[in-house]
C-alpha cells in the first residue's frame, strides 16, 4: 500500500491538484490530510470540496477552526487580531461557502485507522494535544510520548508546523508532511509524504517536493484584497508571521 500524507493547502488549489497528480503518479492509492485547507491562499472553497471529492482522511485544522469561530463571531478575532491578519482571516471566511463550512465542520481533531499489516495510524494536525500545538524534526522520545497523550500508534501523522520531515522515534514512524501549498523552509516547492507498507515490514514514509503553476495563485491572490505579500511568501516559500 502506498498513501499521500498531506497537510496545510491553505487555499492553494493549483498545489493540492499537482500534489494528488504527483502521489498518483508515484502509485498513491489513499489520501490523507491533517488539516489547515483554508487560509492565506485565494481558494479555500474549492480546496475542501477537492478533499472532499477523493474521500481525503481528515482532521480539523488550528485555521480551519479559527475560520468556523470568526463565522459565528467576527467582532471578537477583529478586535483580537492584526489587520492584516484579520483581513486574512475576514475574507477567508466571507469567502467559504456554505457546503465547505459544513464540509470542514464535520472534521474530527483525530482520526484513528487500522492500515494494511494491522499498523496503526494516527492522524493529527498539530498533536494529540492541541491542533495548535507543534511537532518539531528535535523531536526527542520523550516529548513524543507527550505530544502522543497516551497512545501509541505505530504511525503518527501531523502538520502544522509547515517543516517537513521523517523520524523513527522510540518505535513510532513520526512523520509531518510539512505544507502542500504553503512552504515556510525557503523552498517555495510544497511538500507532502509518501507512506508505504509493504507486507509485515514496518512501513516507511518519505518526504516529496514538487512544482506546481504558481502563476495560477498569483493571479488568482491579485484579484483578491488579500496583502499582497502573500505574492513573496509563494515565491519564496516564506511566511510573514509578522504582518502589522
Amino acid at each position: 500500500m502506498i498513501a499521500a500524507l498531506l497537510s496545510d493547502i491553505h487555499g492553494n488549489l493549483p498545489a493540492l491538484r499537482a500534489a494528488v497528480a504527483d502521489a498518483e503518479a508515484r502509485g498513491a492509492e489513499r489520501f490523507f490530510c491533517a488539516g489547515d485547507l483554508t487560509g492565506y491562499g485565494p481558494f479555500p472553497s474549492e480546496v475542501c470540496r477537492l478533499v472532499a471529492e477523493r474521500r481525503m482522511a481528515g482532521v480539523l485544522g488550528n485555521y480551519d477552526g479559527k475560520v468556523l469561530e470568526a463565522i459565528e463571531n467576527p467582532a471578537a478575532f477583529e478586535k483580537a487580531m492584526k489587520p492584516a491578519k484579520w483581513r486574512i482571516l475576514d475574507w477567508t471566511r466571507t469567502n467559504l461557502d456554505r457546503k465547505a463550512r459544513g464540509f470542514l465542520a464535520a472534521l474530527p481533531p483525530v482520526h484513528r485507522e487500522t492500515l494494511p499489516g494491522g499498523f496503526a495510524l494516527l492522524l493529527v494536525h498539530g498533536s494529540v494535544l492541541s491542533a495548535d500545538d507543534a511537532v518539531y524534526p528535535s523531536l526527542t522520545s520523550r516529548g513524543l510520548k507527550t505530544k502522543l497523550g497516551g497512545e501509541r500508534p505505530d504511525i503518527f501523522v501531523c502538520g502544522h508546523t509547515h517543516i517537513p520531515f521523517v523520524r523513527r522515534i522510540g518505535g513510532v514512524l513520526v512523520v509531518n508532511c510539512g505544507s502542500a501549498g504553503h512552504p515556510v523552509d525557503g523552498d517555495p516547492r510544497p511538500a507532502y509524504a509518501l507512506l508505504r507498507i509493504a507486507g509485515l515490514g514496518a512501513p516507511s514514509a518519505r518526504i516529496v517536493r514538487f512544482d506546481y503553476p504558481k502563476g495560477e495563485v498569483l493571479a488568482a491572490l491579485a484579484k483578491t484584497p488579500l496583502p499582497k505579500s502573500l505574492s513573496r511568501d509563494y515565491e519564496e516559500g516564506n511566511k510573514r508571521r509578522w504582518m502589522p
